[in-house]
């Protein structure tokens, strides 16, 4: 080598960094295949001081982050499920009842609802016939009016502007703990006009379909009038359907019977009804007919 060439060597070398070991490659002089120690070589270790895999793990699932579109999810789907929950809970408690009924209960049950059925039937042959005799009079006019006449009566016992009297039932329920509340008095009501009742009256005040109850210092108030135990109510309808609708399993009569209150009902062939409301006239209401 001529000694230009050398010099061009020497600084090239001067330029360049020297050469260094690989970390993960130790250099060593022991011969490929053997041991300094003459031990097998072992695995490749973890790095030192850093997280395990578990640790990893762990640290991405808890704390959760949950976006906000996530968290409505969840919220709705909680919402759906505690919703499915009552509602099963409902009906369990519905059929456990009936299944836990005796069988002259259910057979007294199947009595109301076809009482029920029976009563539509028959309402929808009278309006049927009244239908015919308005086509069929020789007098159509007279007819209406007699019909007209008629349904004002009725109209009348509904309203409560008329007496009315007939077979039916009453009902005396003694509340010596006072534990009788407005609501109570309300589903006899309810069950009673259910079962087909056509007039009401308790502790002379007349029940019609706007009546309201509420409670009044340990007392009830129908329609704002106060009255206190025991509460009687004179009901006109058909007996055989009354006294089964109260006494049904879960009913009126064992409801109150759990309050530690005493149910009385007593059949009558003639009942009187005859507390009255004074008839209103609607401020804005008018006969379409006009």
């Amino acid at each position: 080598m001529s000694e230009r060439d050398e010099q061009s060597a020497n600084r090239l070398r001067k330029e360049l960094p020297d050469e260094v070991p690989s970390a993960r490659t130790p250099v060593s002089d022991t011969p490929a295949g053997e041991h300094p120690s003459g031990a097998a070589p072992e695995g490749p270790r973890p790095a030192q001081g850093g997280p395990t895999g578990r640790e990893r793990l762990r640290k991405g699932l808890w704390p959760p982050r949950l976006t906000r579109a996530q968290l409505i999810v969840a919220v709705l789907l909680f919402g759906l499920g505690f919703g499915l929950a009552v509602q099963v809970a409902s009906n369990s408690e519905s059929d456990g009842a009936l299944r836990g009924a005796r069988q002259e209960d259910l057979v007294r049950i199947l009595d109301e609802l076809d009482d029920r059925t029976q009563r539509l039937e028959d309402e929808k042959q009278g309006l049927e016939k009244q239908r015919d005799e308005l086509e069929n009079s020789s007098d159509q006019a007279e007819e209406a009016r007699k019909q007209t006449l008629e349904k004002e009566r009725q109209l009348g016992i509904l309203a409560g502007t008329v007496a009315a009297q007939g077979p039916g039932i009453t009902v005396t329920i003694e509340d010596t703990k006072g534990a009788v509340e407005a609501d109570m008095l309300l589903d006899a009501i309810q069950e009673l006009r259910a079962a087909g009742a056509e007039a009401i009256q308790v502790n002379g005040v007349r029940v019609v379909a706007g009546t309201y109850l509420a409670d009044s210092d340990k007392s009830v108030s129908v329609d704002g009038n106060k009255i206190n135990a025991p509460y009687r109510f004179q009901v006109i309808g058909k007996p055989q359907d009354l006294e089964p609708a109260l006494n049904i399993p879960g009913g009126v009569v064992q409801t109150l019977e759990k309050e530690q209150a005493t149910v009385t009902v007593e059949r009558s062939s003639k009942i009187v009804v005859d507390a009255l409301r004074a008839a209103e006239r609607p401020d804005y209401a008018r006969s379409s007919s006009q």
